[in-house]
């Protein structure tokens, strides 16, 4: 049996990573690249040079010669009509004439020469207007010749011979200017690789305002004075002043960054250029730089403006976190964070650009990026506490229907950990689960089900066994009454043996208000809440199952960090022994930590679990009775809330008052 985690909100760890959803104005058509035609009016006709006009006539004048020598007819010798004609006619040598008007073509028997032609058989002659047709009808009679009733052979037809004239002619310098118009495509695609892909967003009826964003009012403070830089910049001038050349907002995902990005765009009043850092990098080196290169200058020529860069990390990891070819680093990204570096430091006074970058890890950032000159500031983005989730919660619920039983103050103080993005969501699902069950107003129970549905998944329609019921029961009765009885323990607020996701069963605990720091008492009640499903198996079944690997999976790294991190350990020490992420070894499988120091860390975090659970043990064995009354209320009911959970377990509820219907799960930390 998989259950939810246990432990409350994490202990100042980075958030799980979350799809951020953002509110803000629809976006415009991106800028036009350089080189198109980004107004709109038609292009200007193409003019051909004057050597094309030669060409073109040349090939021409070529075409109409050749395809007249083909299309003529077959060659043939003129004679005259008298006495030549007559006297071959007389003499029985004219095979067959065809005749039309006063034209006669006709074939001799036997070839024939005239006046020096080549010998032939084919001739041709004119009837003169005098000449006795009569006669000329008698003599061929007498003379057995053919008289055809066909045209004369004059060669192909009209159309014919316009198509052979200039037809080739027309298509040859059509493939021509085909295969120039082509090598000219090639080359602005090649040329393409280069340019910036970054979205414009035009300040508009729409547009992202500070009044958009709500539960990060001390990163919107730092930031107003940027918006006052970029709209009375003199302001500042007069005095010495200069504008920051960039600003870094930092913060876990999810958190807003992206959106008060835009705010800032918005209450400015100026165009804002968003791209993700990735999309400067390409397997061609130089196309990153050359991207990088072109984006600065649209965004000079649109001056004053704002560019946003996001995750910046893909492009600005620090180059000294490694030795070169064991970094992870290459070229092509080097040579993105250079032409960055170097287009910062091109800003002058005058130059109204400011350069806005977000990240979720500013610790892996290098430290030539985030000198004064470039990025001067550094405003953090923390996730909002109770009263800031219930401001984005109203932001969120502008066109959302309500019901009358929807508190926002109260959905606030049950969701501690979430960010804007999960905010949003949850209204999101709440929304869609009211028009799904057909309410006209979204309801306290929609916003119920929703969340659930987010933190633990949909309901799955699996037909347990009785005694896979059973074991589910124990193992979560027994997280919930460790939960209740250890000390300094985050309150229960839900149990449930209905399978969602991946767990068969699920504890709900979370804290009475917002956790910024946790004590070492407070993290070995959460290892202790995390043991106590599978105490609970091994006193009441005598045997274990795979159902605590998830459990084993949370207690084991907060011991891990207990020792490694947070200094929570009498034989290691107040250091550091557990590298964060960008900051490991030179060398890949290589440690900065001796194996001693190793070993030594993982006998304590064997010590720390191992006394947390021979303190659960007894916990739970002296606790037995409350441990099968929840249970058994657990098979019957199959979930129980806050109240219906303690009350059934026999236990006083000592924590502060409750929070209501809504539960949080519990944040694993990293």
């Amino acid at each position: 049996m998989e259950v939810g985690g246990d432990a409350g909100s994490s202990l100042g760890c980075d958030s799980p990573p979350m799809p951020a959803q953002e509110n803000g104005a629809p976006e415009t058509p991106p800028p036009a690249p350089r080189g198109s035609n980004p107004t709109g009016t038609p292009r200007p006709w193409y003019r051909p040079s004057p050597r094309w006009l030669i060409f073109f006539g040349v090939v021409l004048a070529l075409n109409i010669f050749v395809s007249g020598r083909a299309m003529e007819g077959p060659s043939r010798v003129r004679v005259p009509y008298s006495p030549f004609f007559l006297q071959q006619v007389k003499t029985g040598n004219v095979d067959e004439i065809t005749s039309q008007g006063t034209d006669i073509q006709g074939t001799f028997k036997k070839e024939v020469t005239y006046k020096g032609s080549d010998p032939t058989t084919r001739f041709r002659t004119e009837i003169p207007a005098f000449a006795n047709t009569d006669e000329l009808s008698q003599l061929l009679q007498q003379s057995d010749v053919t008289v055809n009733a066909e045209p004369l052979d004059t060669g192909g037809p009209l159309w014919q011979r316009i198509v052979l004239g200039f037809g080739p002619t027309i298509l040859f310098v059509l493939l021509l200017f085909w295969l120039y118009r082509r090598a000219g495509s090639v080359q602005n695609a090649l040329g393409s690789f280069g340019r910036s892909r970054a979205n414009r967003y035009e300040a508009t009826t729409d547009k992202v305002t500070f009044a958009d964003v709500a539960g990060i009012d001390e990163a919107k403070a730092e930031l107003t004075e940027v918006v006052d830089f970029l709209r009375t910049p003199d302001k500042y001038k007069k005095l010495g002043g200069r504008i920051p050349h960039g600003v870094l907002l930092a913060g876990p995902p999810g958190t807003g960054k992206t959106l008060l990005a835009r705010a800032v765009a918005g209450e400015a009043d100026v165009p804002f250029f968003s791209i993700a850092a990735s999309e400067f990098v390409e397997a061609i080196v130089g196309v990153g730089a050359s991207r990088v290169r072109d984006l600065f200058t649209e965004a000079k020529a649109n001056a004053p403006a704002i560019v946003f860069i996001d995750e910046l990390d893909a492009v600005g990891r620090s180059r000294t976190s490694g030795i070169a070819g064991f970094s992870g680093g290459n070229d092509e990204r080097e040579q993105t964070l250079n032409q960055i570096l170097t287009e910062m430091d091109g800003f002058d006074s005058a130059t109204s650009v400011i350069v806005i970058g977000a990240t979720n890890r500013p610790d892996v950032l290098d430290q030539a990026l985030l000198r004064p000159g470039r990025f001067d500031r550094r405003v953090a983005v923390q996730p909002p506490d109770r009263a800031g989730r219930e401001a984005i919660l109203r932001v969120h619920v502008r066109d959302v229907p309500l019901a009358p039983d929807v508190d926002l103050s109260r959905i606030a103080a049950t969701t501690p950990g979430m960010v804007g993005a999960d905010l949003a969501n949850l209204v999101n699902e709440a929304a869609l689960t009211a028009a799904r069950r057909g309410h006209e107003t979204v309801q306290l129970e929609d916003f119920t089900d929703a969340l659930e549905r987010i933190v633990l998944g949909a309901e799955r329609r699996v037909m347990l066994s009785d005694a896979d019921r059973r074991r589910t029961a124990y193992h979560e009765a027994g997280h919930a009454i460790v939960g209740m009885l250890t000390p300094r323990s985050d309150p229960v607020r839900k149990v449930s043996i209905i399978p969602r996701g991946m767990a068969l069963g699920v504890t709900f605990s979370a804290p009475d208000d917002d956790r910024f720091n946790y004590l070492e008492p407070e993290i070995l009640a959460k290892i202790k809440s995390a043991l106590g499903g599978r105490v609970a198996e091994e006193i009441v079944f005598g045997e274990i199952s795979t159902g605590a690997e998830s459990d084993i999976e949370q207690l084991t790294s907060i011991a891990r960090q207990m020792v490694g991190r947070w200094g929570m350990s009498d034989a290691v020490g107040p250091i550091s022994v557990i590298p964060r992420d960008g900051s490991g070894p030179f060398l890949p499988g290589a440690s900065d930590v001796s194996a001693e120091t190793h070993k030594l860390v993982d006998d304590e975090i064997r010590r720390i679990v191992g006394e947390a659970h021979d303190e659960v043990v007894t916990l739970v064995t002296e606790n037995r009775g409350n441990l099968d009354a929840l249970a058994e209320a657990l098979l019957e009911h199959e979930t129980l809330d806050e109240d219906e959970a303690y009350a059934a377990a026999g236990i006083a509820h000592t924590h502060g008052a409750p929070v209501g219907e809504l539960a949080v799960a519990a944040q694993s930390m990293d």
